[in-house]
């Protein structure tokens, strides 16, 4: 049960109506919704970061999948171990990147080797990255995407912290797939 309750369609504020045309938006805009002033805010700019840009989906779930195991929210946890498989993370690598221990050996290129070595350092990590994490980005990524992928990051965090704090239910649906996938 979440923490504060979940705006419906029905009780939704006028400002939060729009969010509720095309049916459920979910929970994290359900719980937004109690402070209807921050949608426009938040909503925009978590789509922007997490949403399509010239960083591909697959290595964004990279991002968000081992950010998430690395910050224990069980809510983007299970959210997005479906949205990783079905854009081209195998069963391997999700298992890795939902371990306990550093995963990037479970990764055949050195790109997505860097990046979740990286990842690892930024999210459980306090002051600077390592220099030879750092340089390891740098060959593997241009400037630009650093700086998208440490936004990723950041933003991650705080979605994590948001969805435990605020215990949020993932979808039955996406529970059921867990279960037919062999997740616990």
């Amino acid at each position: 049960m979440s923490v504060v309750d979940l705006v419906d369609a029905d009780r939704a504020p006028l400002l939060a109506r729009p969010y509720f045309e095309h049916g459920d938006p979910g929970p994290i805009v359900a719980a937004l919704a109690q402070v209807p002033e921050l949608l426009d805010l938040a909503v925009p700019f978590i789509g922007a970061v997490l949403g399509a840009s010239s960083i591909d989906i697959r290595t964004k779930e990279l991002v968000i999948l081992r950010t998430s195991v690395l910050l224990e929210c069980r809510y983007c946890v299970q959210s997005h171990t479906p949205v990783a498989l079905d854009n081209g993370v195998s069963r391997v690598e999700v298992d890795a990147l939902r371990g306990p221990d550093g995963c990037a050996d479970a990764f055949n290129d050195a790109r997505a080797r860097a990046l979740v070595d990286w990842v690892d350092a930024l999210a459980r990590g306090h002051g600077p990255i390592d220099a030879a994490l750092t340089t390891a980005m740098q060959s593997c990524f241009q400037a630009h995407e650093i700086v998208e992928l440490a936004l990723l990051v950041g933003t991650t965090m705080m979605l994590n912290r948001f969805c435990t704090g605020l215990d949020l239910p993932t979808a039955p649906e996406t529970l059921e797939r867990l279960a037919s996938e062999g997740f616990e």
